[in-house]
């Protein structure tokens, strides 16, 4: 990070989609945001100028201070908050199979961007809570059981600040988990690659509502597992407290899933 910031005048571009631009530098870093009205980018750029007035540091790598992280976020803004944001918006209009698929990345990467030392005593349970409920829209209309409200609840308090996917080493605890399953063991070459493909598309869209300048996993050198077998069955929760709710009314898919 750093507090080395300095601002340009606003750019306007008239043959480009959203044609006002702002630009600044951290530690010499050429950053930019577009935006389709003027108002709208004058708005952002004094939001990030008042910070730099105020002598918050800047992330180098996104170009943002750490409270600043996107027009309607705040500091306290968890990357769990950020994917549960995610599922919320896509689900309509998501097939049940991507909804399990997302369902899965999501329980497998958000345990890796906890806080160091937050640990949930039983991983099984923490995932079946994940996956059929906190990542399962139509689930959220139950009330999950006491033992998925506990894992959740750790999850919650413990779960990164969105700010923190900007830095390299927190993206490849990520990263590494989508190699493993459940039991340590490496995962399929095929079910990292969906996995990375479902947190790609979820920072894309944290892009999009302005808690990044750019996708963060962009220019991350990654090499997925070399291992061609199949999906862990542990890794989809069939037993255990709330399992019935897993394979029927909480399972991601959903009874009444679009196509």
């Amino acid at each position: 990070m750093s507090c080395n910031v300095r601002f340009w005048e606003i750019r306007e571009r008239p043959d480009r989609r959203k044609p006002f631009q702002i630009r600044w530098t951290v530690n010499g870093r050429e950053k930019s945001e577009s935006f389709i009205a003027f108002a709208v980018a004058d708005s952002r750029r004094a939001k990030l100028m008042t910070a730099a007035r105020e002598g918050e540091p800047f992330y180098e790598h996104t170009g943002l201070p750490h409270p600043i992280c996107g027009p309607s976020s705040s500091p306290l803004r968890s990357t769990s908050d950020m994917v549960h944001e995610y599922i919320e918006q896509r689900w309509e209009r998501t097939p049940g199979n991507t909804r399990r698929t997302l369902a899965d990345a999501f329980a497998t990467v958000t345990p890796a961007l906890v806080r160091p030392g937050a640990v949930y005593s039983d991983p099984r349970v923490l995932r079946r809570a994940l996956y059929s409920w906190a990542f399962n829209k139509k689930a959220w209309q139950f009330e999950p059981t006491e033992e998925w409200l506990h894992a959740l609840g750790l999850m919650k308090r413990n779960s990164l600040p969105v700010s923190a996917l900007a830095e390299a080493y927190v993206l490849r605890r990520a990263l590494d988990a989508m190699c493993r399953k459940l039991g340590g063991r490496a995962a399929a070459a095929k079910t990292a690659r969906r996995k990375r493909a479902a947190f790609n598309e979820a920072l894309n869209t944290a892009v999009e509502k302005g808690y990044f300048a750019e996708n963060p996993l962009k220019g991350l050198r990654w090499q997925e597992p070399a291992v061609n077998e199949e999906v862990d069955p542990a890794a989809v929760p069939q037993s255990g407290p709330g399992a019935s709710a897993a394979r029927g009314r909480c399972s991601p898919a959903g009874a009444g899933s679009s196509s």
